[in-house]
């Protein structure tokens, strides 16, 4: 773990120092100027890093305003790193000049623009939610046809905050559904902001008995104060534990954040009716198919969040969004509801499922 982040830190370095000489370079203009776009651009990481190190000491108000304005920086140098990185191929290559990288004001500017636009548009597609629907038929007894939403990843707080849960709840309610079921990382790694703007009172406006799962961002703000959360909420935690509601099986893994939590098999023993599980982490899929589990959802992934992460999520995971079949097993793993850091979509969707049950 440590070795990674190690890595991850060295990277982000190498990449921001690539960046930013690149922005030096092909600002034009005297020093004064190349001084002023490479300060803003470190001005802009400041903002990032300064809203992630200062959340216990600073204001919400303040990390609030530093979440929106750093994040999206996130992106910003992610797509900078790779505009430049091509450039510099097609140097490499001679398919492009050298003088386009080097004090040009029509290539800074065609580079800064389409990246401006792409986070424009990617901020725009983020608030539109999308709502899967997919129909199980089943041969194991109902008490009736159920309609269930299911979604994953909210990851509220600072960025995700209260208003837009509210707007999410009210979706929900709209399904009219008989249960809802949360795939873990509802809060986004601390309690603070949720238990300050009292947002445990909108979850309270579910028309529907509601449960959920922990996940890695409970786990990495506090499973305590989580727990804690949950309870005020309403939200009936399942951590390795199995209920029966509404005539169907819900078994809740606690997330592998848990180095000892329990045994899939042992969960799953002598499972009565129609069984849905939850996992937050769609790791070892073919263990909910040995379990003769019936459904199975899962977050996690983001699906990358933005592209070209996804590519890289596609080949981590078996199935790292959408619908999966493994024998008689059936799956989803959503892309989530929210989002962590930046409020952008690129090549990937915020969504909800609603999943309906009914015996064949």
């Amino acid at each position: 773990m440590r070795t990674g982040i190690i890595v991850i830190l060295i990277g982000t370095v190498l990449g921001v120092a690539y960046v930013t000489w690149h922005l030096w370079r092909i600002t034009p203009g005297s020093w004064v100027a190349k001084l002023l776009v490479g300060g803003l651009f470190l001005l802009w990481m400041a903002a990032a890093f300064a809203s992630m190190l200062l959340r216990d000491k600073a204001s919400i108000p303040t990390i609030t305003a530093l979440y929106e304005v750093g994040h999206p920086w996130m992106i910003a140098s992610l797509y900078l790193l790779i505009a430049f990185l091509l450039a510099d191929i097609g140097v490499l290559i001679r398919l492009i000049p050298k003088d386009w990288l080097v004090g040009n004001a029509v290539s800074m500017a065609g580079i800064l623009g389409v990246i401006a636009v792409v986070l424009t548009a990617g901020g725009i597609h983020y608030k539109h939610k999308y709502r899967e629907e997919l129909t199980i038929r089943t041969e194991k007894a109902l008490e009736k046809p159920l309609t269930i939403v299911l979604a994953s990843d909210l990851h509220i707080g600072y960025s995700n905050r209260k208003a837009e849960l509210a707007r999410w709840i009210n979706l929900i309610n709209a399904e009219k559904p008989d249960l809802v079921l949360f795939g873990g990382d509802l809060m986004d790694i601390q309690l603070r902001p949720l238990a300050e703007g009292n947002y445990a009172e909108e979850f309270h406006r579910l028309e529907a008995p509601a449960f959920t799962v922990l996940g890695n961002h409970e786990y990495i703000g506090g499973r305590g104060d989580a727990e804690r959360f949950l309870k005020d909420a309403g939200i009936g935690l399942l951590r390795d534990s199995v209920v029966l509601s509404k005539g169907i099986t819900i078994i809740g893994r606690d997330d592998r954040s848990n180095p000892r939590r329990k045994p899939l098999s042992e969960l799953a023993d002598s499972l009565p009716g129609f069984s849905i599980l939850l996992d937050h982490q769609p790791y070892h899929l073919e263990e909910a198919e040995a379990a003769g589990i019936d459904f199975q959802f899962s977050g996690h992934t983001h699906r990358g969040q933005v592209w070209p992460l996804n590519w890289l999520t596609d080949s981590m995971y078996e199935k790292s969004w959408g619908f999966h079949r493994r024998g008689n097993t059936q799956y989803y793993v959503s892309s989530g509801l929210g989002i962590w850091g930046p409020k952008i979509r690129i090549g990937t969707r915020s969504e909800y499922l609603v999943l309906h049950v009914a015996s064949q």
